[in-house]
């Protein structure tokens, strides 16, 4: 667990001895930079930034919450990051990892930065729908959206650890993994905190935890507080120089664990009634197996009522469909879209969706 005590082994951008990328191992930066270029062009610029004398990486933020924009992470609160989640998950040299993102959003730059800070043993495959589809190896650790996973179920074993970003983890996805030897854990973060800051165990429950209460748990050196909106406040000094207000509606349960509730800009007031989209979305997961979102829109009478928009064919929902909704959450209306609008790493763009409309 060398790489976990001596995080100053990185101060220089050099890489941790034990790195390996695609089972090749080497003795410098030019080599690694210079091979790189055999595995994608993305790879090549972002390891070319990375061992550059700068001391931030530019990294573009998804666009799911408003427009894409670059944004300047400091290099030292990168390899932070990584040092954390290596002491969270116990993942110290040698581990073997599957980076299966795109590069070129924070996800996929990050198992890179874990690997070099911590010298896994990385292999980096295409970022796809169905990840290990080809893959016969086993790994220690990686990272998907919710939509590689449920494509990967018959096959995730081969992965001892999982974390899962990106959207939401459906209940029928969730009920499918209960049985996996995989553990599984979905993550809360955005570029700004450098990939995740807390964790939400998903399987595995001891005989003392119970799956309806599992929270967020911060990682190490994460505090974590609301404001008087009710939103995430983040004080993370190790990678951000400044305390990180969000719109994520919370409840606080301590300094280190929370539920999250929903985007206070998705918020919709309907008569008065303030409903939280991903409230209703959980809710729904176990009935509509399609993909799906709640949106308001205006309403002369309520001042914006509440919608459900599909993914797909049209299709007859009935009263059984809203049987957990309150009255107030039941939509009062429903529209099916052929394709919902994505970012660039696969979220939906809700507000482009509803253009659609």
């Amino acid at each position: 667990m060398e790489s976990l005590k001596n995080p100053h082994l990185l101060k220089s951008n050099s890489f941790h001895t034990s790195f390996q990328i695609n089972g090749k191992i080497f003795s410098n930066s030019g080599e690694l930079i210079k091979y790189s270029q055999s595995i994608s062009k993305e790879i090549n610029q972002f390891l070319r930034e990375w061992f550059s004398t700068d001391s931030h990486v530019v990294v573009k933020t998804s666009g799911s919450t408003g427009n894409p924009k670059n944004i300047h992470l400091r290099k030292d609160f990168m390899i932070n990051s990584a040092l954390a989640t290596g002491r969270y998950f116990q993942l110290g040299e040698n581990t073997k990892a599957l980076c299966c993102l795109p590069i070129k959003f924070i996800a996929g730059k990050m198992m890179l930065v874990r690997a070099l800070t911590l010298g896994w043993d990385i292999d980096v495959i295409e970022s796809t729908a169905n990840p290990l589809q080809e893959i016969t190896k086993e790994y220690d650790f990686s990272a998907m959206v919710p939509l590689q996973l449920r494509n990967s179920i018959l096959k995730i074993n081969q992965i001892k650890t999982l974390i899962v970003g990106g959207g939401l983890v459906s209940r029928d996805l969730e009920k499918a993994i209960q049985t996996v030897t995989t553990s599984c854990y979905a993550t809360y973060g955005m570029t700004e905190t450098i990939t995740h800051v807390a964790v939400k165990k998903l399987n595995k429950f001891t005989h003392l935890e119970q799956q309806s209460v599992s929270v967020y748990k911060t990682l190490p050196d994460v505090t974590i507080s609301k404001d008087t909106r009710n939103c995430l406040v983040i004080r993370a000094p190790k990678i951000s120089d400044e305390n990180i207000i969000t719109n994520d509606v919370i409840e606080l349960i301590s300094k280190s664990e929370f539920n999250w509730k929903g985007r206070l800009d998705h918020v919709i007031n309907s008569g008065g009634v303030k409903l939280h989209p991903e409230e209703i979305e959980q809710k729904l997961l176990h009935t509509i197996h399609s993909r799906f979102f709640i949106a308001g829109v205006p309403d002369e009478i309520l001042g914006e009522k509440c919608i459900l928009i599909i993914e797909g064919e049209n299709y007859q929902i009935t009263k059984k469909h809203f049987s957990k909704l309150s009255r107030f959450e039941i939509p009062k209306a429903i529209f099916f879209i052929p394709k919902f609008i994505e970012t660039g790493s696969g979220k939906i763009q809700r507000l482009k969706t509803l253009d659609l409309l």
